[in-house]
């Protein structure tokens, strides 16, 4: 306990000096209230997350701004000494709807507080009838290409001084980043005044890259007034583009202060609109000789303190090493390398109230998933909480998840192994699951809008072939359905849910295991050979972008299976009754349809005709032709048995919305699926020679397959998942 308070009380006293002598003001917002903040124009606050434009329709134009409410100082009058500063901020930049984009945001610094920016290619930072007035210092994060103000590309950030015509520009693509693709992205701006010099870092991970995009020499002295404002602005001009600031923190440094301003987000402001510079006091000079007197005798002092407690510190951490940590510890893995960090299990268990019954935000086979909210920082997460899944399991799905990179994937942010329990800690996701957005909420609101039904088809695909063709090592999802798509606040689409995943090297033929997944996007080969290969992923994305463009579930209480119902439709050329009902023909008519057949070539119960994930997102993009899709469902027949016995089948029932009651049976050797509200049954023996599969679920003809069931075929017997390296 001696090192813990010694080193708290040490980084408080350091902290105090440091602040105080070299730092003049700073803040930190990693989530967003309205404390401290100013929105002006569209600008909006949501879940913690500040969007500066809003979803209009086209042509429709959309500006906002927020800024921070106190005005900051970044000259000394007195001392003729200008701040340096740095931030960072994390913001994304996304499309409702793909064809559409522009203009970008800025992070800027202006001395008005009040103004509205005009939208379009003034990026809301600017007013267009003021240009010669505006006095302003900003960097912008542009994706359109503006010939009015010289812009090189739609991909671009830049050093604006006083006018929109860039001092110098860096095309994004140069940090590997593309600034409208709707992934979550940081940057990094440091001023030095001492070096002269600007320099602007992009990257998608948390972690500052060691070179510079963007790197500009020049004396801001010349552009900075003493107080003025910091903010961001966004715009756009007919187009769809949302852009969103998730964090930020802000900082000056470089001239000593008599009083340091540091402002944590939750402080109220001392600060009043306009503002007005303080009038400095009258001093004499002997308060000025015992001034300088003071700050020599500290500039000997706290140097030599600071000496003395590192070689203290540096003591006891010797001995505690030697002492060992004797907590329970996750296996080593190449986590922490990725970005995740450790999370202690009391921050979890305060953060979702005790794991209180009223956080939880949704059940899965495999676990509980609760709202945490921390405390300290405002930040909110979704912890995934499980008991089911042993230790090596739990950390081959940290370490598949933890490795993977896409703007279309659900970002792990932490886990907790303590207490007997197992944790993994989710970036929080807005809009929930597509599987509520497409039907629960649907039933009370307007359904959701085509142009984000495509987009999510889009966005699926996209990260299904990042997976499958373009990680060092294929990861087969295993379990693609609704429920385990997660829709950010722009209805962007995140896989997520990799407790079934498997890695698998690219130059290896994939073995058998025992099946898992969820009934009605299983492929037939996968249920009856075990083989898991990216053509069962690719059969289950059929079954969803179905899903999607019908607005019907895969296998409905009262209805035929949902594969049979549209592929009977296409064959009698009237595919395009297949649209959900409740868009009210708000669609394009050809999106639709090239959607409905893309599901049915991907849902195809012959895995060899099935198309690869880049050839479904080269369709979808238009820069492939469409795959010729039979107009009678083809059917295949088994002559062998299932490989696995009824003892090796588990039952996991995951009631659907509508599904009415749902139970399965093991009775000897056979299996019988029940529905409490339903005459259909079927009881199918171990031995089953023959057995005929429908595309779209298992036990069922070509014309009816009732069965709700979403079952899970995996063994729960001791708790634990099949290894990953299994034969």
């Amino acid at each position: 306990m001696l090192p813990r308070k010694l080193l708290t009380f040490s980084l408080f006293i350091f902290f105090f000096f440091f602040f105080s002598i070299s730092h003049c003001f700073i803040f930190d917002f990693p989530s967003f209230s309205l404390r401290n903040l100013t929105l002006l124009g569209d600008s909006y606050l949501r879940n913690g997350v500040v969007g500066l434009t809003r979803e209009l329709g086209v042509p429709a134009s959309s500006s906002g701004s927020v800024i921070y409410n106190n005005p900051v100082r970044f000259l000394d009058q007195e001392s003729n000494v200008t701040a340096s500063f740095s931030t960072r901020f994390s913001f994304s930049i996304g499309n409702v709807n793909p064809a559409s984009f522009g203009d970008g945001l800025a992070f800027f610094l202006s001395g008005d507080n009040q103004t509205l920016g005009s939208p379009g290619g003034y990026l809301g930072l600017v007013n267009s009838s003021q240009l010669t007035k505006n006095r302003f210092v900003a960097v912008e994060f542009d994706t359109r290409q503006d010939l009015h103000f010289a812009d090189p590309d739609g991909n671009h950030v830049g050093l604006d001084l006083d006018s929109l015509v860039s001092v110098k520009t860096a095309n994004a693509g140069l940090a590997g980043v593309n600034l409208k693709c709707g992934n979550v992205i940081t940057a990094w701006v440091d001023y030095r005044h001492e070096e002269k010099k600007l320099e602007v870092f992009l990257s998608y991970s948390s972690f500052k890259p060691e070179t510079a995009l963007l790197a500009v020499g020049i004396d801001l002295s010349e552009f900075l007034q003493e107080f003025m404002f910091v903010g961001f602005s966004g715009s756009t001009e007919g187009s769809t583009e949302l852009h969103c600031i998730e964090s930020w923190s802000f900082q000056t440094f470089g001239f000593r202060d008599s009083r340091p301003r540091i402002r944590p987000h939750n402080v109220n402001s001392v600060y009043s609109v306009p503002f007005k510079p303080p009038i400095p006091a009258a001093g004499s000079g002997d308060n000025r000789h015992r001034s300088k007197n003071l700050r020599l005798g500290l500039g000997i002092a706290i140097p030599s303190f600071f000496c003395a407690l590192l070689a203290l510190l540096g003591l006891f951490a010797a001995k505690k090493l030697k002492r060992g940590n004797k907590k329970q510890r996750v296996p080593k893995t190449d986590v922490k390398a990725a970005g995740p960090r450790q999370f202690t299990y009391k921050e979890l268990r305060i953060a979702t109230k005790g794991f209180n019954a009223g956080r939880i935000i949704g059940n899965g086979a495999f676990g509980t998933v609760y709202k945490a909210v921390f405390p300290n920082s405002g930040n909110i997460a979704a912890v995934k909480r499980s008991k089911h899944e042993g230790k090596t399991e739990f950390v081959a799905e940290l370490s598949i998840i933890a490795g993977l990179r896409h703007k279309n994937l659900v970002q792990l942010q932490g886990w907790c192994v303590d207490k007997d329990e197992l944790l993994l800690v989710y970036e929080f996701m807005a809009n929930g699951s597509l599987d509520k957005v497409l039907y629960k909420e649907s039933e009370q609101k307007n359904p959701l809008k085509w142009c984000h039904r495509y987009n999510i088809a889009l966005g699926l695909a996209s990260v299904l072939t990042y997976l499958h063709q373009e990680c060092e090592q294929q990861v087969i999802h295993r379990d693609i359905k609704t429920s385990n798509i997660m829709l950010d606040s722009g209805y962007n689409p995140r896989l997520g849910d990799f407790g079934l995943a498997r890695l698998m090297d690219h130059d290896k033929s994939p073995v058998s295991t025992l099946t898992a997944g969820t009934m009605g996007y299983l492929a037939p080969e996968y249920l009856q050979y075990g083989t898991a290969t990216e053509k069962t992923d690719v059969f289950s994305y059929g079954v969803v972008i179905l899903e999607v463009a019908c607005g019907r579930r895969p296998i409905e209480k009262e209805g035929v299976n949902l594969v049979d119902w549209v592929w009977r439709l296409y064959s009698l050329g009237r595919i395009i009754d297949a649209a959900d009902r409740r868009l009210r023909g708000e669609f394009k008519e050809e999106e639709m349809k090239k959607l409905l057949v893309v599901g049915l070539s991907c849902a195809n119960p012959d895995g060899h005709e099935r198309p690869s994930m880049r050839r479904v997102l080269q369709i979808l993009n238009n820069e492939a032709e469409a795959l010729d899709v039979p107009r009678v469902k083809p059917t295949l027949t088994f002559s062998n048995s299932l490989p696995l016995s009824i003892d090796d089948i588990f039952s996991d029932v995951e009631e659907e919305e509508g599904g009415g009651g749902q139970e399965v049976q093991k009775q000897e050797d056979c299996l019988e699926i029940k529905l409490e509200d339903s005459s259909f049954s079927s009881s199918i023996s171990s031995n089953m020679p023959n057995l005929q599969l429908s595309a779209g679920g298992i036990f069922s003809d070509d014309e009816d397959c009732r069965s709700p069931l979403e079952i899970k075929l995996d063994s729960f017997e001791q708790h634990s998942f099949p290894r990953y390296d299994d034969e």
